[in-house]
């Protein structure tokens, strides 16, 4: 568990953000990787930097087939090993079989509950022999990630490092850095999905909404977490 965390120039950058939280964590890092714009920039600029840092994904089984042709992009294009990590079986078609395919829809519980089983329970096995994970969040996402800072102990995870290199960076920051560098970027992201979660929770949003608009849209802003970043 780690006690304390090193302190940062106030405008740090991501690259100082993300070598910083990896020397603190004194092992393992990986990047809970969703193949978002932001995820991949994170991937370049480790990569850019020389900071050794593992990838893991969440298989929740409802992916959209543009995120997988992104995994393979980058997988390709970096030439790394991708830890994939499935919800447990038993669960899944305990949930499907008793409740159907779509009640995350019929309340916030229900939508939880499916979070939980597809989502939280294989994160916790993937950073449970982690010293330190990365997230691509950023501020000006949502109105639940305002307060964020860029190292955290994670306590509800064991303690470990939480680094969010990118968390004073803006939309178009993180497109220009894409665009400058070339990066791998998933199809939906251009079809206006700038956020980009399982198939069946998240669409397009329309011209003027907010970026999260479009994750688990029949709910109140305040509510659009799944529970992996808990606080």
């Amino acid at each position: 568990m780690i006690e304390k965390l090193p302190e940062l120039p106030e405008n740090a950058t991501a690259e100082q953000i993300l070598r910083a939280g990896v020397e603190a964590a004194g092992g393992p890092v990986s990047l809970a990787c969703s193949f978002s714009v932001e995820d991949i920039t994170i991937i370049d600029l480790a990569k850019e930097a020389g900071i050794d840092i593992g990838v893991f994904a969440l298989d929740t089984g409802r992916l959209n087939e543009e995120t997988y042709e992104a995994a393979e992009a980058v997988r390709e294009r970096y030439g790394i090993a991708i830890d994939w990590y499935f919800p447990e079986r038993e669960a899944v078609e305990k949930l499907e079989r008793e409740k159907g395919l779509f009640s995350f829809r019929e309340s916030l519980d229900n939508r939880h509950e499916c979070c939980r089983i597809r989502k939280v329970e294989p994160l916790n096995r993937a950073l449970d022999p982690l010293a330190g994970w990365i997230t691509g969040l950023r501020r000006e996402q949502s109105v639940t990630r305002t307060d964020l800072t860029p190292l955290e102990i994670d306590a509800p995870h064991g303690g470990i490092v939480k680094i969010n290199p990118l968390i004073a960076w803006t939309e178009a920051e993180v497109w220009a850095y894409a665009e400058k560098r070339r990066i791998p970027v998933n199809r939906l992201h251009r079809q206006g999905y700038p956020s980009i979660g399982c198939a069946p929770c998240t669409r397009a949003i329309r011209e003027g909404e907010h970026p999260r608009a479009g994750r688990w849209w029949w709910e109140d802003p305040e509510n659009k977490e799944c529970g992996l970043h808990r606080r």
